[in-house]
């Protein structure tokens, strides 16, 4: 890699850190970026996953206080997230490149809908939040097939499965966006780490190891950040800044 592409991926990588623990959807930063250096859209999700393993570290970690109380419903989402992910990187490995080359621009499609849509999920998820009481059996039951649909979706393709899981949340919990939020951050890790295990496992040689090497630097710092100051950015220039480079790998992608 050049100067400028080990500049520009550390960047992205601080940028995903920071986007995952307060969007949701930091891979639209960094998985663009690689495949705008000419990284193979497989190769890229696989780096991609490992390096920001170390910023959902940091995040989760940023959100602790939020997690408190929420271990009865997590000890079902857990394992959900956790068997969600396996199938979805065992669907990564073992379908053919040309099929995961023509379902990512869908999927980046998907993510960057979700993005733009975020304020409206958040509107439903707080109005739902403040008239809703307790968590039925029926509920819950939904809320674990939800998790795991999501696991399966971040295990394949990690864009934007933070909002993927706040929708689902928020349709279903009686809980305030920002403890909603630290379990997503704490949900969308444990499908990292499966993933990205399971590709250093399966596809060692596959993996650009400087890449990701930079990406964990970076998202690292980026989710201390972001689990501290975000609060105080606007949502709105995150927002725009995920959807104008989405767009950059989107028209990469397809080019």
């Amino acid at each position: 890699m050049t100067p400028l592409e080990v500049i520009a991926i550390l960047i992205a990588g601080v940028g995903a850190g920071a986007i995952n623990a307060i969007v949701g959807s930091g891979t639209l930063i960094t998985f663009p970026t690689l495949v705008a250096f000419g990284f193979p859209p497989v190769t890229a999700t696989m780096s991609n996953a490992i390096g920001l393993v170390a910023g959902g570290v940091s995040g989760t970690w940023g959100y602790r206080r939020e997690l408190a109380g929420q271990g009865p419903r997590l000890r079902w989402q857990i394992p959900a997230s956790l068997c969600g992910a396996i199938l979805g990187s065992w669907l990564l490995l073992h379908l053919p490149e040309t099929v995961f080359e023509l379902v990512v621009p869908v999927l980046l499609i998907l993510a960057l809908i979700l993005v733009v849509l975020q304020p409206k999920i958040q509107a439903w998820a707080k109005q739902r939040g403040s008239h809703e009481a307790g968590l039925s059996p029926a509920r819950l039951t939904l809320l674990t097939v939800g998790t795991f649909a999501v696991g399966v979706y971040g295990g394949y393709f990690t864009a934007a499965q933070g909002i993927l899981l706040m929708g689902v949340m928020g349709a279903i919990l009686p809980e305030s966006l920002q403890r909603m939020n630290g379990a997503k951050n704490l949900l969308s890790l444990i499908v990292n780490v499966v993933a990205a295990t399971a590709y250093t496992l399966v596809a060692f040689d596959r993996i650009s190891w400087a890449a990701a090497g930079l990406i964990a630097v970076g998202s690292l710092l980026g989710g201390v950040l972001g689990a501290r100051y975000g609060r105080r950015l606007s949502p709105t220039a995150l927002r725009g800044t995920i959807v104008v480079v989405g767009l950059i790998g989107l028209f990469r992608l397809l080019a």
